[in-house]
């Protein structure tokens, strides 16, 4: 008898079940680009970027922006349109920043009303732009989205 405590079970013939997966992580677009903004320099330019528009397209009396308040329309220099969700929904005020809990993750980007598609679209306005930075090139994106637990 073994005396390992793992949970993986091996019966009949079938191979040795380590309990791994095949599964690869962080290989999307998006996910390479977050290794390498957080490997870059701030200053590390010279890539080739798209400048997309956000644009609200959900009704100003649609219950979805109770939980996530809107900021208009705003430009983003960005790698693809889901980046262009991400780089704008990261100018928002996070939880933890503030003394507020999250709503469903440890961070409050995924509830931005950039990251829903119900709420906004992205619009690809021109392609392959070498003389921007990646972030908002334009529009005002407010940090009172998120709302302290206790006053000051």
């Amino acid at each position: 008898m073994e005396s390992d405590m793992s949970n993986v079970s091996r019966t009949g013939k079938e191979e040795i079940n380590n309990a791994t997966s095949q599964t690869t992580f962080g290989k999307s677009v998006e996910s390479q680009a977050q290794i390498q903004d957080a490997q870059a320099s701030p200053d590390a330019g010279g890539e080739m970027l798209n400048i997309y528009r956000l644009e609200p397209i959900a009704a100003p009396d649609d219950l979805r922006w109770d939980n996530s308040p809107g900021h208009g329309t705003v430009v983003v220099a960005a790698r693809t349109a889901g980046d262009a969700r991400i780089v704008a929904a990261a100018r928002e005020l996070d939880f933890m920043e503030v003394d507020a809990a999250p709503a469903e993750d440890v961070t409050t980007v995924n509830a931005s009303a950039f990251r829903d598609d119900k709420l906004y679209t992205v619009i690809e306005i021109e392609r392959h732009r070498g003389d921007v930075t990646r972030g908002v090139l334009d529009g005002a994106i407010a940090v009172d989205t998120i709302r302290p637990v206790q006053s000051d």
